[in-house]
Protein backbone atom coordinates (compact mmCIF):
# COMPACT_ATOMS: atom_id res chain seq x y z
CA UNK A 1 0.00 0.00 0.00
CA UNK A 2 1.63 3.26 -1.11
CA UNK A 3 1.38 5.93 1.57
CA UNK A 4 -0.64 9.17 1.76
CA UNK A 5 -1.74 11.64 4.18
CA UNK A 6 -5.10 9.49 5.88
CA UNK A 7 -2.25 6.27 6.35
CA UNK A 8 0.37 8.55 7.72
CA UNK A 9 0.03 8.16 11.71
CA UNK A 10 1.22 5.66 14.65
CA UNK A 11 -0.71 3.54 16.36
CA UNK A 12 -0.70 1.36 19.51
CA UNK A 13 -2.71 -1.92 19.42
CA UNK A 14 -3.98 -3.59 22.68
CA UNK A 15 -5.95 -7.08 22.20
CA UNK A 16 -6.31 -8.57 25.29
CA UNK A 17 -9.92 -10.38 24.13
CA UNK A 18 -8.55 -14.30 23.81
CA UNK A 19 -6.38 -16.60 24.92
CA UNK A 20 -3.16 -14.53 23.25
CA UNK A 21 -2.61 -11.29 24.37
CA UNK A 22 -0.73 -8.71 21.80
CA UNK A 23 0.15 -5.48 21.90
CA UNK A 24 2.12 -3.37 18.93
CA UNK A 25 3.01 -0.60 17.45
CA UNK A 26 2.83 0.59 13.55
CA UNK A 27 3.76 4.02 12.07
CA UNK A 28 2.52 4.86 8.82
CA UNK A 29 1.09 1.54 8.19
CA UNK A 30 4.20 -0.24 8.79
CA UNK A 31 4.31 -2.72 11.83
CA UNK A 32 7.43 -1.00 14.06
CA UNK A 33 6.99 -4.01 17.55
CA UNK A 34 4.33 -6.49 18.95
CA UNK A 35 5.05 -8.71 22.08
CA UNK A 36 2.31 -11.24 22.72
CA UNK A 37 1.64 -13.29 25.89
CA UNK A 38 -0.53 -16.43 25.66
CA UNK A 39 -0.90 -16.73 29.62
CA UNK A 40 -4.30 -15.98 29.81
CA UNK A 41 -4.88 -15.42 32.96
CA UNK A 42 -1.83 -13.08 33.47
CA UNK A 43 -2.50 -10.54 30.34
CA UNK A 44 -3.42 -7.64 32.78
CA UNK A 45 0.23 -7.73 34.13
CA UNK A 46 1.48 -8.41 30.44
CA UNK A 47 -0.01 -5.06 28.81
CA UNK A 48 1.72 -2.58 30.32
CA UNK A 49 5.16 -4.10 30.60
CA UNK A 50 4.73 -4.90 26.75
CA UNK A 51 3.76 -1.46 26.25
CA UNK A 52 6.66 0.16 28.06
CA UNK A 53 9.68 -2.24 26.83
CA UNK A 54 8.53 -1.83 22.83
CA UNK A 55 8.50 2.26 23.69
CA UNK A 56 12.12 1.80 25.16
CA UNK A 57 13.07 -0.30 22.21
CA UNK A 58 11.81 2.40 19.72
CA UNK A 59 13.11 4.98 21.62
CA UNK A 60 9.16 7.06 21.49
CA UNK A 61 6.65 8.15 24.01
CA UNK A 62 3.25 7.50 24.63
CA UNK A 63 2.70 11.23 23.09
CA UNK A 64 3.80 10.01 19.69
CA UNK A 65 0.86 8.03 19.21
CA UNK A 66 -1.86 9.59 17.14
CA UNK A 67 -4.24 7.07 18.33
CA UNK A 68 -4.79 3.79 20.33
CA UNK A 69 -6.36 0.65 18.69
CA UNK A 70 -8.31 -1.95 21.05
CA UNK A 71 -10.01 -5.19 20.35
CA UNK A 72 -13.98 -3.93 21.69
CA UNK A 73 -14.94 -7.67 21.65
CA UNK A 74 -16.58 -10.66 22.10
CA UNK A 75 -14.37 -12.66 23.54
CA UNK A 76 -12.63 -13.13 27.21
CA UNK A 77 -14.96 -10.94 29.81
CA UNK A 78 -11.95 -10.35 31.83
CA UNK A 79 -9.43 -9.67 29.08
CA UNK A 80 -11.88 -7.26 27.54
CA UNK A 81 -11.72 -5.03 30.43
CA UNK A 82 -8.21 -5.20 31.12
CA UNK A 83 -7.27 -4.21 27.29
CA UNK A 84 -10.09 -1.84 27.51
CA UNK A 85 -9.84 0.07 30.03
CA UNK A 86 -5.30 0.37 29.92
CA UNK A 87 -6.58 1.48 25.84
CA UNK A 88 -9.23 4.09 27.71
CA UNK A 89 -6.72 5.38 30.13
CA UNK A 90 -3.54 5.97 27.88
CA UNK A 91 -6.27 7.63 25.16
CA UNK A 92 -7.24 10.14 27.72
CA UNK A 93 -4.15 10.86 29.25
CA UNK A 94 -2.44 11.78 26.11
CA UNK A 95 -5.07 13.63 24.55
CA UNK A 96 -5.76 10.88 21.27
CA UNK A 97 -8.59 9.17 19.82
CA UNK A 98 -9.84 5.28 21.16
CA UNK A 99 -10.22 3.48 17.52
CA UNK A 100 -11.87 0.17 18.36
CA UNK A 101 -12.04 -3.31 16.58
CA UNK A 102 -14.62 -5.76 17.06
CA UNK A 103 -13.15 -9.07 16.93
CA UNK A 104 -15.62 -10.81 14.92
CA UNK A 105 -15.01 -8.14 11.84
CA UNK A 106 -11.33 -9.33 12.43
CA UNK A 107 -11.99 -12.76 11.77
CA UNK A 108 -14.03 -11.94 8.34
CA UNK A 109 -11.47 -9.61 7.13
CA UNK A 110 -8.78 -12.71 7.82
CA UNK A 111 -10.89 -15.01 5.55
CA UNK A 112 -11.27 -12.31 3.16
CA UNK A 113 -8.21 -12.29 3.12
CA UNK A 114 -6.25 -15.79 3.04
CA UNK A 115 -9.18 -18.20 2.55
CA UNK A 116 -9.92 -18.77 -1.24
CA UNK A 117 -12.78 -20.00 -0.95
CA UNK A 118 -14.33 -16.54 -0.11
CA UNK A 119 -13.13 -15.70 -3.77
CA UNK A 120 -14.53 -18.87 -5.73
CA UNK A 121 -17.95 -19.62 -4.09
CA UNK A 122 -19.95 -17.47 -4.96
CA UNK A 123 -22.51 -15.85 -2.19
CA UNK A 124 -20.85 -17.22 0.34
CA UNK A 125 -21.77 -15.73 3.90
CA UNK A 126 -19.10 -15.64 6.09
CA UNK A 127 -19.90 -16.92 10.10
CA UNK A 128 -17.36 -15.47 12.59
CA UNK A 129 -17.41 -17.43 15.31
CA UNK A 130 -15.73 -17.15 19.20
CA UNK A 131 -16.39 -19.89 21.36
CA UNK A 132 -18.02 -19.03 24.29
CA UNK A 133 -18.88 -22.51 25.83
CA UNK A 134 -21.13 -25.42 25.34
CA UNK A 135 -23.11 -25.15 22.43
CA UNK A 136 -22.38 -20.88 22.21
CA UNK A 137 -20.70 -18.90 19.96
CA UNK A 138 -20.39 -15.20 19.82
CA UNK A 139 -21.03 -14.76 16.23
CA UNK A 140 -21.73 -12.29 13.48
CA UNK A 141 -22.24 -13.25 9.50
CA UNK A 142 -21.54 -11.24 7.02
CA UNK A 143 -21.11 -11.16 3.13
CA UNK A 144 -17.69 -10.82 1.57
CA UNK A 145 -17.91 -7.53 1.30
CA UNK A 146 -18.38 -7.19 4.89
CA UNK A 147 -21.88 -5.88 4.66
CA UNK A 148 -23.98 -7.63 7.94
CA UNK A 149 -25.86 -10.52 7.08
CA UNK A 150 -26.37 -11.15 11.04
CA UNK A 151 -25.35 -8.83 13.54
CA UNK A 152 -22.95 -9.98 16.76
CA UNK A 153 -24.85 -11.36 19.01
CA UNK A 154 -24.85 -14.71 21.39
CA UNK A 155 -25.84 -17.71 19.33
CA UNK A 156 -26.88 -21.23 20.07
CA UNK A 157 -25.76 -23.51 17.75
CA UNK A 158 -28.14 -26.63 16.58
CA UNK A 159 -28.52 -28.41 13.45
CA UNK A 160 -32.01 -26.41 12.92
CA UNK A 161 -29.99 -23.12 12.60
CA UNK A 162 -26.96 -23.98 10.13
CA UNK A 163 -30.03 -25.66 8.00
CA UNK A 164 -31.84 -22.67 8.13
CA UNK A 165 -28.14 -20.54 7.84
CA UNK A 166 -27.51 -23.05 4.58
CA UNK A 167 -30.70 -21.93 2.73
CA UNK A 168 -29.03 -18.54 2.14
CA UNK A 169 -25.90 -19.78 0.35
CA UNK A 170 -22.83 -21.86 1.38
CA UNK A 171 -21.45 -20.82 4.19
CA UNK A 172 -17.52 -20.31 5.68
CA UNK A 173 -17.41 -20.87 9.38
CA UNK A 174 -13.98 -19.18 10.87
CA UNK A 175 -12.92 -19.01 14.29
CA UNK A 176 -11.90 -20.97 17.43
CA UNK A 177 -16.22 -21.84 17.84
CA UNK A 178 -15.73 -23.99 14.16
CA UNK A 179 -15.10 -27.75 15.91
CA UNK A 180 -18.53 -27.66 17.60
CA UNK A 181 -20.31 -26.42 14.10
CA UNK A 182 -18.99 -28.95 12.49
CA UNK A 183 -19.82 -31.61 14.27
CA UNK A 184 -23.74 -30.69 14.32
CA UNK A 185 -24.05 -30.76 10.74
CA UNK A 186 -21.85 -31.97 7.42
CA UNK A 187 -22.47 -30.71 4.24
CA UNK A 188 -20.69 -29.83 1.37
CA UNK A 189 -21.87 -26.06 1.41
CA UNK A 190 -20.62 -25.87 5.15
CA UNK A 191 -17.13 -25.07 5.13
CA UNK A 192 -15.37 -25.01 8.69
CA UNK A 193 -11.99 -23.46 9.20
CA UNK A 194 -10.41 -22.88 12.23
CA UNK A 195 -8.40 -19.82 11.39
CA UNK A 196 -7.62 -16.60 13.75
CA UNK A 197 -6.72 -12.84 12.34
CA UNK A 198 -3.68 -11.49 13.02
CA UNK A 199 -2.17 -8.35 13.50
CA UNK A 200 -2.03 -7.61 9.71
CA UNK A 201 -5.89 -7.86 9.75
CA UNK A 202 -5.64 -5.46 12.92
CA UNK A 203 -4.09 -2.92 10.90
CA UNK A 204 -5.97 -3.05 8.24
CA UNK A 205 -9.32 -2.12 10.00
CA UNK A 206 -7.83 0.36 12.03
CA UNK A 207 -6.32 2.25 9.54
CA UNK A 208 -9.58 2.01 7.86
CA UNK A 209 -11.11 3.74 11.01
CA UNK A 210 -8.90 6.39 11.38
CA UNK A 211 -9.28 7.57 7.76
CA UNK A 212 -13.12 7.70 8.32
CA UNK A 213 -12.63 9.22 12.02
CA UNK A 214 -14.74 6.30 13.71
CA UNK A 215 -13.42 6.89 16.69
CA UNK A 216 -14.92 5.61 20.01
CA UNK A 217 -16.20 8.05 22.80
CA UNK A 218 -13.12 7.64 25.39
CA UNK A 219 -15.42 8.21 28.66
CA UNK A 220 -18.48 6.25 27.85
CA UNK A 221 -17.19 3.52 25.53
CA UNK A 222 -17.25 -0.07 26.80
CA UNK A 223 -16.58 -3.76 26.01
CA UNK A 224 -19.16 -5.84 23.68
CA UNK A 225 -19.69 -8.51 26.16
CA UNK A 226 -22.99 -9.99 23.94
CA UNK A 227 -24.10 -12.32 26.55
CA UNK A 228 -26.82 -9.87 27.62
CA UNK A 229 -28.48 -10.46 23.84
CA UNK A 230 -28.54 -14.03 24.42
CA UNK A 231 -31.78 -15.44 23.41
CA UNK A 232 -31.57 -18.88 22.16
CA UNK A 233 -31.12 -19.50 18.44
CA UNK A 234 -31.57 -16.12 16.19
CA UNK A 235 -33.95 -15.78 13.44
CA UNK A 236 -31.75 -14.69 10.22
CA UNK A 237 -31.93 -11.22 8.40
CA UNK A 238 -33.19 -11.69 5.13
CA UNK A 239 -30.48 -10.79 2.71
Amino acid sequence: MQNNPTNLATFLYIDTAGEKAIVAISKDNVLLAIESNETTNSHASFVQVAIDKMLKQLGISLQAMDAIVVTMGPGSYTGLRVGLATAKGIAYAINKPLIGISTLVLLAIHAINHIGLVQTEKDIQIFSMIDAKRMEVFGAIYKADLSVILPEQAIVLDQGFLIKLLENGPTLCVGNGVTKTSQLYATSQLYCIEAQYDINDFMQLALEKWTNKHFENTAYSSPSYLKEFHQGPQKLLSS
